[in-house]
This record gives C-alpha cells, structure tokens and sequence, in this order.
C-alpha cells in the first residue's frame, strides 16, 4: 500500500469573514496541505465509495471514509483557529467525523430537500470544514437567509418555528439553487479552489453552488474532504 504525506503547511493563508445580517464566522483557509494530490491520490486509489442519498434525500452522491491521520493533523492544527474565530470560550474537543464526498446525482433525480439549504445541525458547538480537493469549475458553497423568518442560521431555539413556516412554502424548483429563490435569499458565497478549506457553524443555512452531475472519479469530479467537528462544554 503507497504511503501518503498528510502533513499541512505552517502557515496557510487565513481569511476571516462575517455571514449575513446575523455575522455569523466564515473562517477560509488557501494553501492547507503541504502536497493536497497526495489526498486526491489516496482517495481515487485507497478509498471505498458508495452512496449516501435516498428517497428522502441526503448527500447527492457518494462518500467514504476519510484517512484517520489526516483528519487528526486538521483538527490539531486548527483547533487553536477555530476558537479564537469563533469566540469558544472553555470548550473541550468532541467527536470528529470525516468522509471524501462526490456530488454524483444529476439535477433532474434530485428530491424536494436536495434542492434547498439545508442545515447539518442546530448545535451551536459543532463545526463543518470544508475542504476542497477540485478546481472552481465544480463549484463552490453558498450561504443563505430564508425570507419568510429572516433566519441565517437554526439555532434549537427557532427550529421548530422554522420547520413549521418551511411546511407552508411550496415545493423547490427543480435542480441544484444556485442564487435567489422566492423562498431564500443568498447572502453570501465561497469559490471552490484547490486545497481550500472553509470552516463554519453547521447550523448556517448553506448549499453547494453544484455545476451538474459531477463524475464519480475523484481526480476530475467534484471531490470534498468534510470534517464534522463537535465540541462540549467544559
């Protein structure tokens, strides 16, 4: 089995932003990996994919594990960032969860849910990173605030007022959102580019800015490392 260097570069270039009206971190990072093929390498040749969305919708296309080793060298490294970005206060590290994903499913095969921002979670402390292992022809993320409540991110406190009032909207247009809709409006948006990396709540409304049905071949699909990233009280 080939060995891969998973090792990060020292210093990446950081940027930090704010989301919308409610100012919600946008942290990015360009530059992440000393040798970012080498991960592209390992997951065309070493990862075992298989899909991930069903009837009811979930990730358009297909995952697999991520190396351990990577994401351990992730989360070390930008613990100390993310925290500081993002105001934690005494905060212990929770779980860690990484998969390789390709967005596979062609826009007409995609249900209700799949053509929406969606969120990952409401918990405040659980954190998405975003790594992009394609170039920005495959699109990259968007950000979104839903009209009819106003809201950017769902917090525990708005979601059920938020699921209720979604209910009464009508059905999404076919095919991946890309900008404005009736029912949400985009606020912000991030270029995929080659070893970069974006951290954010998983409670912000977001999308993936998807160009079409992507190849399920990790050297020229759209391929993503995400990590879900929790923390606990201290």
């Amino acid at each position: 089995m080939v060995s891969h260097d998973f090792s990060l570069n020292a210093r990446p270039a950081a940027r930090l932003s704010h989301l919308g009206r409610e100012g919600e971190p946008l942290l990015c990072l360009d530059g992440l990996m000393r040798d970012a093929a080498a991960l592209v390498d390992y997951a065309a040749t070493q990862a075992a994919f298989a899909p991930v969305h069903g009837p009811a919708g979930g990730y358009p296309g297909i995952r697999a594990p991520a190396p351990l080793d990577y994401v351990e060298a992730v989360v070390r490294a930008l613990d100390p960032v993310v925290r500081d970005a993002f105001g934690l206060g005494a905060v212990r590290l929770g779980r860690a969860e990484c998969n390789f994903s390709l967005v596979t499913l062609p826009p007409g095969d995609l249900v209700a849910a799949q053509r929406v921002p969606h969120i990952d979670t409401s918990d405040p402390l659980h954190f998405a990173f975003l790594h992009y292992l394609c170039g920005p022809e495959q699109g990259g993320t968007a950000f979104y605030r839903h009209r009819a409540t106003g809201f950017e991110a769902i917090t525990p406190e708005r979601e059920a007022h938020y699921q209720a009032v979604r209910a009464t909207e009508p059905p999404p247009a076919p095919g991946y959102i890309r900008g404005d809709t009736p029912e949400f409006e985009q606020i912000a948006a991030a270029d995929a580019a080659f070893d970069r990396l974006l951290v954010y709540r998983s409670r912000q409304l977001h999308s993936g800015l998807v160009a079409g049905a992507g190849a399920p071949d990790p050297r020229t699909g759209r391929l993503t490392a995400n990590i879900f990233l929790s923390y606990r009280p201290a």
